[in-house]
């Protein structure tokens, strides 16, 4: 017990030298590397910054061959810091947990990379480091770290305003727009109806959000098809497994880490920045002007035929 606590402490190598297969492999090291970042999932922790510290060791096979010297083959210092920051730079996160295994997942799909032991502390939460630590092995069918987004699928997103949800037939709607064979994203805007206010403007902007997702289930409750989703998850897992999804926005909007710069009310604004995030095939917009996109086809349909 007292030989694990002392591992414990030490930097994640040496528990990778005690944990050394025979014969042991080779490793590479990050050690202390500090980054400012938004994580957390206490509320005190939204909107600011903490220092967050990663030491992290990989495992790897060696080259098979001479290396000449060579960069191109060898796994670099640099595949760490990487991981890190594309896992930092995709969606706000709560968890530490969380972060670590998206790093350890994201290295290990490097060839090389055979095992990675991850540690992650907070610096700024308290009088010591808090953090946790793991170590995940690779599995031997995962493919290279370039496929893993390989198989994420194109949706085609699509808004209805207040007056398509009230007046439409959503069944035959939807009967139409399943015709396409895509998966489908529906999204809407706030109720007719004043929302409450507050005095600072982070409560507003939750409040206007709720007041979508409050929509979003009157919109759910025409049709059983229709699912409120609230997680990029969920929606990834609907895509692929022929779910339609109506966009529950507070979550994807809050965590975002590049997020809209339109407000909950600017409601076309927004579900194009969504689109966009989703690297939908098209957005489809019944009967209100279309916003322009440069990555994005915008597609108008008429509220009288919809």
């Amino acid at each position: 017990m007292s030989k694990d606590i002392h591992l414990a402490f030490q930097h994640p190598d040496a528990r990778a030298a005690a944990m050394a297969e025979s014969p042991p492999r080779d490793r590479i090291s990050l050690r202390d590397h500090i980054v400012e970042v938004e994580i957390g999932a206490f509320q005190s922790e939204r909107g600011t910054t903490q220092r967050v510290q990663f030491n992290v060791v990989v495992e790897v096979s060696p080259y098979q061959g001479p290396l000449d010297d060579d960069v191109d083959r060898i796994l670099s210092y640099d595949t760490i810091t990487e991981a890190i920051a594309h896992e930092l730079a995709d969606e706000r996160l709560n968890l530490l947990e969380t972060l670590a295994e998206r790093v350890a997942e994201r290295i290990l799909h490097e060839p090389q990379a055979y095992r990675a032991f991850v540690r992650i502390e907070k610096l700024d939460r308290g009088p010591g480091a808090l953090g946790v630590e793991i170590v995940r092995t690779r599995a031997k069918d995962l493919a290279a770290v370039d496929d893993i987004d390989e198989d994420v699928p194109h949706p085609v997103v699509v808004y209805l305003p207040n007056q398509v949800v009230a007046d439409a037939d959503i069944p035959a709607l939807l009967d139409r727009l399943e015709k396409q064979h895509q998966p489908l994203i529906l999204c809407v805007g706030a109720a007719d109806v004043a929302a409450p206010q507050a005095r600072m403007t982070p409560a507003q902007r939750r409040i206007d959000l709720l007041a979508i997702e409050q929509n979003a289930w009157v919109l759910a409750g025409l049709d059983r098809r229709c699912v409120v989703v609230n997680s990029r998850t969920e929606l990834d897992w609907a895509m692929k497994n022929g779910q339609i999804s109506v966009w529950a926005p507070s979550k994807i909007v809050l965590d975002a880490v590049d997020g809209p710069s339109a407000e909950p009310g600017e409601t076309l604004s927004l579900i194009l920045w969504f689109a966009e995030h989703m690297n939908a095939r098209k957005l489809v917009v019944f009967g209100e002007d279309m916003p322009s996109s440069e990555t994005i086809a915008v597609e108008r349909q008429s509220v009288e035929n919809p």
